[in-house]
């Protein structure tokens, strides 16, 4: 239970009216939620305004009301908090109620458009393995120590984030690592948060159903580094161009990572084989268990970071050759035939090609390449013909398939992205709706030393048709026809 005022403090808060004094016993967004002693936020979201539930909060029992705009009625017995933005304040509140937990712990957020969970999950798994007690935020699962949590944001709200924060401390961590979402920075989901640092990957196409323009997609992840500390580090990835535009306007301390230019951290690929790949890290070579450039940049800035936090770089190094692919990141699959599958997350056109260009660096022309890929429903539809078109260009078999298709039928989604292929892509490709058959088919057309590739669904379990998510899981399906 906390007085209403102390919450309050730090808050840009325009106008008071009623008890500043009242007790507030929990805080929620949501009016279904609502009961006696709440604190409701009348958040401004996408689809909903919740200034329209003030006065359904208020009939289940909410005692203080955050808002931007005071209502005509105001009941008595009932504060109201006017502010410039809730969602603003409801970041810095929920801080509050629950401790300032992320002042507690040394938080380190990751941002772009690919590699945020493997390199967030990657560091959760290093200071574990350095022997600290650590926490993680990602769009696979989250983590309390060892107690793992199903995932249900990438970024959770600001109330879920603060509340699992606090678990975290009350668990004794002292690191948590998490990936931040462009969604979750546009709608302050980490206002109020303490970050001793930040990591950029990289940024390319993807979102664009949100943020309408790549210009706004970019500015939505540069929030994060602007509102990074001075005392934090910035660790932005030099050889992608908008690597230092992220960071220009941080007070952060700005460190560079890159395998092409220059910058603070370095890294080389050596070699690399079916198992992994040996890289030279500052001038030290170290085997890993990972394929593809994109890994190598994945594991780099986990070492610098590591670094960063002051870790010792000899175990830095000891354990990076530990460490072992995140669930449906990169995640190979063998057949008793000498048949190779990857599942990997890949749904976006880069993320696509770097798969692709992984595979083809490890196979040397020893073998084809099959690609099973299809594209999301209610999503940037701009991307599907590119993705096609880079599937087409870098395998050798191309089938196009459902994905989620949720609300949009499989077969327009698939017809947006065959819109894409020239006639030679065309002969090599062929389309079918049915997931389960398009990789019981790849698996049929592959051969000793091919590799198969199935990507966009990497670790989800499920297939999301018409709002209802039915089971469906790459790995398992592979395996059931792999080993038939």
């Amino acid at each position: 239970m906390h007085m209403l005022k102390d919450l309050l403090q730090g808050v840009e808060v325009r106008s008071v009216v009623g008890d500043k004094t009242v007790q507030v016993t929990d805080i929620e967004f949501d009016s279904r939620k609502v009961k006696s002693g709440s604190l409701f936020f009348a958040t401004r979201g996408t689809q909903v305004d919740g200034h329209a539930y003030i006065p359904a909060a208020i009939a289940a029992g909410a005692v203080a009301v955050v808002c931007e705009e005071l209502p005509a009625e105001r009941p008595e017995g009932v504060t109201f908090v006017q502010v410039t933005d809730s969602t603003v304040a409801l970041g810095e509140i929920a801080s509050a109620f629950y401790g300032y937990p992320s002042r507690h712990l040394k938080l380190v957020g990751v941002t772009g458009t690919n590699g945020k969970t493997t390199t967030a999950t990657l560091l959760y798994r290093m200071f574990r393995k350095l022997g600290y007690k650590a926490g993680l935020i990602s769009t696979v699962v989250y983590c309390v120590d060892e107690r793992e949590i199903p995932s249900t944001h990438t970024t959770p709200d600001s109330i879920r984030l603060n509340e699992m924060m606090a678990e975290m401390v009350e668990a004794g961590c002292d690191y948590c690592f998490m990936e931040v979402s462009s969604h979750s920075l546009v709608q302050h989901r980490t206002a109020g948060l303490n970050f001793v640092g930040g990591i950029f990957s990289n940024i390319t196409h993807d979102h664009l159903d949100y943020h309408k323009t790549f210009a706004e997609y970019i500015r939505a992840k540069k929030l994060f580094f602007d509102g990074l500390p001075a005392g934090a580090f910035a660790l932005t990835n030099a050889d992608d161009r908008n690597g230092m535009v992220m960071v220009q306007n941080t007070k952060a301390t700005v460190k560079t990572y890159a395998l092409q230019s220059f910058a603070d951290f370095r890294c080389r690929i050596v070699e690399t084989l079916l198992d992994g790949m040996l890289l030279n890290l500052d001038g030290t070579e170290v085997w890993v268990k990972f394929l593809g450039k994109f890994n190598a940049y994945n594991l780099l800035s986990v070492y610098a970071a590591a670094i960063l936090l002051g870790a010792d770089r000899n175990e830095v190094l000891r354990i990076l050759s530990e460490l072992t692919s995140v669930n449906g990141r990169f995640e190979p699959i063998h057949s008793p035939n000498g048949v190779t599958a990857i599942v990997d997350y890949a749904h976006t056109p880069d993320a696509l090609v770097n798969v692709l260009n992984a595979i083809h660096d490890v196979l040397e022309g020893r073998g084809k390449v099959i690609t099973v890929v299809g594209a999301g429903g209610n999503r940037d539809k701009g991307k599907r013909p590119i993705m096609a078109k880079e599937a087409a260009k870098a395998s050798d078999r191309v089938i196009i398939t459902s994905d989620n298709p949720r609300f949009e039928e499989p077969q327009d989604i698939i017809n947006d992205m065959l819109a894409g292929l020239d006639a030679g892509d065309r002969k090599k490709t062929i389309s079918i709706v049915d997931r389960r058959e398009a990789i019981r088919t790849a698996c049929m057309l592959a051969e000793k030393g091919d590799v198969i590739l199935v990507a966009g669904k990497g670790h989800e379990n499920y297939q999301e048709i018409k709002g209802v998510k039915h089971h469906f899981d790459d790995k398992e399906e592979l395996k059931s026809v792999m080993n038939d």
